[in-house]
């Protein structure tokens, strides 16, 4: 089995119990722009306690994963993680924020063809916001060259004035004002 089939178990457990989702994180930045390897999978979920509790029980022995922690994430709306045993995937899931930006990239995901299925993923622009929003907050040049190479494969079909109305709201204008000067050199 390989991380991406653990992947692939996890979003069927998810889709079993009714709980919507959006790969982001580097698998989606893989998706929609240079792919790099990654030993992580980070996903925004939106369970509720009863589903989060059917969800935890689907895992069985082939996960670890702390209900404890999965509860005290869904009542703050934090992050929890979950391990597949047998390839080491480490699974991110993060329980959707209530802000605006959180809920307009969440409507907005998309659905991709991912190993033969369709999955949920956040959109191009919406990687480039998040990606830019994570190398602010923890100046990460890896992070920035995600969110760069997301907006060079993507280009011309980048939507332009909803990356800068968020860039705005999240303070990230000076970041993304760096990869468009990129785009047009």
């Amino acid at each position: 089995m390989t991380p991406e089939d653990a992947l692939q178990l996890v979003l069927s457990k998810l889709d079993d119990c009714g709980i919507r989702y959006m790969i982001t994180g580097s698998f989606a930045s893989n998706i929609h722009g240079v792919p790099r390897a990654t030993q992580d999978a980070d996903i925004v979920i939106e369970p509720d306690a009863k589903g989060l509790d059917r969800f935890l029980e689907s895992l069985g022995e082939d996960f670890y994963a702390s209900p404890e922690a999965a509860k005290e994430a869904l009542a703050r709306r934090g992050i929890f993680n979950i391990i597949h045993l047998r390839t080491g995937l480490k699974v991110d899931l993060i329980i959707r924020r209530m802000r605006s930006f959180s809920r307009t990239e969440f409507l907005r995901r998309q659905e991709v063809n991912f190993l033969g299925r369709g999955r949920w993923f956040a959109s191009a622009e919406d990687i480039i916001l998040a990606k830019l929003e994570w190398a602010k907050s923890g100046q990460s040049e890896r992070q920035f060259a995600d969110a760069l190479n997301v907006a060079k494969i993507r280009g011309k079909s980048l939507d332009r004035s909803y990356l800068q109305t968020w860039a705005r709201e999240l303070e990230i204008e000076d970041l993304l004002d760096k990869i468009l000067k990129d785009l047009s050199d």
